[in-house]
């Protein structure tokens, strides 16, 4: 197929990015927190998650961005990014329970991806005295 490159499209532009992280802080109020490593982490981890997912999923996550930063105006007469913080969080509550089977599967989504962004990493596990044991059963038999 000529013109069709195989280079890796990321899976976010860098104001979905930015987006995200605005509100993963509120999901996750720990991620503001994050040094640049903390935070270079959490997006690897997202980006490894969403570029397993196939295009058109990747496509939809980043409508329902969309959706999510600019469905608040018709309440507030601003963007989700604009509001303060407690008319953030009615929203984000909006969407959880949305009478729409889309918006409440993408705010789940986001939900999912924002706590394995910060959960998932091993650096953050001791502040929460996560102390995994890697031997699996062994310790049960041995």
């Amino acid at each position: 197929m000529a013109g069709r490159s195989n280079a890796r499209v990321p899976p976010l532009s860098e104001r979905q990015w930015a987006f995200l992280m605005r509100v993963a802080v509120r999901i996750v109020p720990a991620v503001a927190d994050l040094d640049a490593a903390g935070r270079s982490r959490f997006v690897a981890i997202v980006s490894k998650a969403l570029a397993e997912r196939p295009r058109p999923i990747q496509h939809q996550f980043g409508l329902f961005l969309g959706v999510l930063r600019w469905a608040p105006f018709l309440r507030f007469g601003s963007p989700f990014d604009r509001l303060p913080p407690e008319d953030e969080d009615t929203v984000l509550r909006w969407f959880l329970d949305a009478p729409v089977a889309k918006l409440r599967s993408g705010f789940w989504a986001l939900r999912a991806l924002a706590f394995m962004g910060y959960y998932g990493q091993p650096e953050v596990w001791p502040s929460l005295r996560y102390t995994p044991s890697f031997r699996g059963n062994e310790m049960l038999h041995g």
